[in-house]
């Protein structure tokens, strides 16, 4: 008989193993040296051992998933319970159920992270959902809130599965989100495409009444209706965008015909005040020369007589009219300014109260001075009598400058 610590071949060619259950058989060896039959069983173990170390580099160095490496283990398991091999397959058991512990905590782990993706999962979508019932509820922005439905749609399809009956219920909210955003935007195109026709009632009408002032030479009273007219379009709305170019343009040719016509009526007037327009820049460099305002009296009489040679000469050009009416009107004011002036400076009862101010602040000084008088040099009063009489000589300088130009 051969043996070997793990092994041995009996006198009749069996092969044996030994394990800790005590042992088995694995084969038989009837040709050959005894040496031979354990060197041949124990290339099988070695042969079983290179699967367990292959397998226990698959789990630590990949991410094979628990539930395969789980059955790899197991199938291993299988072979080593049945292995016709010599060799301490107590180890390979014990190598095996190492790994076995392995994969428990990386199926707990997995697990975690998978109730982990699941929680965040479902924050995500209830998120989706709350987002999507506010602009069903809120929105106006219907292009943009539209949009974001769809962007919403395909974020739920990217976010992780969460358990069934949840995963049902924030979906059945969220499509009823979206059928709700649905219909309230249809309601409210079709109230806008009420509220065009309305609009468009009310241009037509203003429209019919500019194409009707067309051809009116009241130039006046005609300018200030189709002024009207335009606010009343601004202030309608707009219609649909065909009827709405289709108005204006129709409403901007009636105005154009009306204010063209109108401009070429007052080029030819303006052509025939060319010549007033030249009678008053004459007048316009008389009226300049009252300036500055020596005699008050005088520089009245004499624009009073130039403003009205000024209106007998008549209407000038538009665009001349501003320029010459605001030169005349500076002068005017010139004249009427010195005209104030000079009645400030006459007035009896200003002049009263100028004077009065003066012996107010005279008779205080002299007081003041007084006060000082009896003071002990240096002291308190005497200071406070000092600072009040220099003071009111400050404000009696201003007072008599005032009464002075009464004079």
């Amino acid at each position: 008989m051969t043996t070997d610590p793990w092994g041995r071949v009996d006198d009749d060619g069996t092969v044996y193993v030994r394990t800790a259950e005590g042992e088995r058989a694995v084969g038989s060896w009837q040709a050959g040296e005894p040496e031979e039959a354990l060197a041949y069983f124990h290339r099988k173990f070695e042969e079983l051992a290179g699967q367990v170390q292959l397998l226990e580099q698959r789990v630590r160095g990949t991410d094979l998933p628990p539930a395969q490496a789980e059955a790899s283990i197991l199938k291993l398991r299988e072979a080593v319970a049945e292995a016709h091999a010599v060799g301490d397959l107590g180890s390979l058991n014990d190598r095996l159920g190492a790994l076995s512990e392995l994969v428990g905590k990386r199926r707990e782990e997995v697990r975690a992270a998978r109730d982990q993706a699941r929680s965040q999962a479902k924050e995500i979508k209830e998120r989706i959902v709350a987002e999507a019932e506010r602009i069903a509820e809120d929105a106006t922005h219907w292009k943009s809130g539209g949009e974001r439905l769809r962007q919403l749609v395909e974020e739920w399809k990217a976010a992780e599965r969460i358990d069934r009956a949840t995963e049902a219920g924030l979906w059945k909210r969220l499509s009823a989100a979206r059928t709700a955003f649905a219909k309230r935007r249809k309601a409210y195109f079709s109230s806008l495409d009420e509220q065009r026709d309305q609009v468009r009632g009310q241009k037509e009408r203003i429209v019919a009444e500019a194409e009707a002032l067309a051809a009116s030479t009241d130039w006046n009273a005609t300018a200030a209706a189709y002024r009207e007219l335009m606010r009343q379009w601004k202030s309608a709305g707009r219609a649909s965008r065909e009827a709405e170019d289709d108005l204006w343009n129709r409403f901007k040719g009636a105005q154009d015909l009306f204010f063209q016509a109108r401009s070429a009526v007052f080029a030819e007037r303006d052509a025939s005040f060319a010549a007033n327009a030249e009678a008053k820049e004459a007048l316009l460099v008389d009226a300049e020369k009252i300036l500055p305002v020596s005699d008050v009296r005088a520089a009245r009489n004499a624009l009073r007589a130039l403003v009205e040679r000024w209106e007998a000469v008549g209407p000038v050009p538009r665009e001349q009219r501003d320029r010459l009416e605001g030169g005349l009107r500076k002068v005017d004011d010139a004249v009427r300014k010195a005209e104030e002036e000079q009645w400030r400076r006459s007035n009896p009862e200003a002049r009263a109260r100028a004077q009065d101010t003066v012996n107010q602040l005279r008779k205080s000084i002299e007081q003041l001075e007084n006060r000082l008088a009896k003071a002990q040099p240096g002291s308190k009063a005497a200071k406070e009598a000092e600072e009040s009489i220099a003071a009111r000589r400050s404000w009696l300088q201003e007072a008599e400058r005032t009464l002075a130009e009464f004079s």
